[in-house]
């Protein structure tokens, strides 16, 4: 069976937005996907279409930058808004379903702006990649009526890699990212002072090179995942040292490597079936 043509995704996609009336927020995290959406939600609506990020103690203070960077770059209305996640006690009791808490305050803030802007239209940067994975944000959004247009015209993640290569967009080759609440085994109670440790030591690997990479936390050993492929620069003597000395400065008692690399989501829950009506991947 052959694949759809990319051209025929991208003219049902600008279709979809050109009949969204009232205007758009568009959910922002400065990521590949919500950053391709965001900007065909400019290019088709313009100051109709409002690109929105949510600030909180969960997303990196890079990923801040890069995505007001971004929205500054392409001419793209932006609003950083402020969550409150953390305030929620289900959210930090991080169980299965952190992702439903997240997003449920993350669309409950735009849906206040929306309201006060005179919005209409909440939408988020799901892919069909997203489909067979446990994403408990995806039920929060069809709860609150949030829209998935890359999800709904058929785009891929190489499909949003694709596009944005042909646009010219520096985020087409972006390392897939997440927010820090992410690196909690379930169960762990998210705090900011781990969140920030987390933060710190990812900074460490990627000013030395790495970069696609997670730290992990397990008890009190930081899990470190990089790509296969690096795995064995990582061995290097003097660089292993560095980066054990750094990490262990940040707080970690034990630093191990995860022989798998990196895979995303490799802490999601691998039941088959879930409450709430997510399915999650056997």
């Amino acid at each position: 069976m052959r694949s759809e043509p990319l051209v025929d995704k991208v003219r049902r996609l600008q279709d979809a937005l050109t009949s969204l009336d009232g205007g758009v927020l568009v959910a922002f995290s400065g990521g590949t996907d919500s950053a391709l959406l965001a900007y065909e939600a400019a290019k088709v609506m313009g100051p109709r279409a409002l690109a929105v990020t949510a600030d909180s103690p969960t997303l990196a203070r890079a990923e801040l930058e890069q995505a007001r960077a971004f929205a500054l770059k392409h001419g793209i209305p932006h609003e950083v808004v402020e969550t409150r996640e953390m305030d929620n006690p289900s959210f930090v009791a991080n169980d299965d379903y952190r992702c439903y808490h997240c997003k449920t305050e993350l669309f409950g803030r735009m849906r206040e702006l929306a309201d006060e802007r005179g919005m209409r239209n909440i939408l988020f940067g799901a892919i069909g990649d997203d489909a067979g994975d446990w994403r408990p944000g995806m039920k929060a959004a069809s709860d609150l009526g949030v829209r998935a247009p890359l999800m709904d015209a058929g785009f891929t993640k190489a499909d949003v890699r694709q596009r944005s290569k042909d646009l010219g967009l520096e985020t087409w080759d972006k390392p897939a990212s997440a927010c820090l609440s992410s690196r909690f085994p379930s169960g762990r109670p998210i705090n900011i002072g781990d969140l920030s440790r987390v933060e710190r030591a990812e900074a460490l690997l990627k000013a030395n090179g790495f970069k696609q990479c997670r730290v992990r936390l397990m008890d009190e050993a930081a899990r470190v995942e990089v790509d296969v492929d690096e795995i064995a620069r990582l061995m290097d003597k003097d660089l292993r040292g560095c980066l054990v000395a750094g990490l262990k400065e940040l707080g970690f008692r034990f630093v191990t490597l995860d022989l798998e690399g990196f895979r995303s989501g490799s802490l999601n829950p691998r039941a088959v079936e879930a409450p709430h009506g997510i399915r999650r991947n056997p």
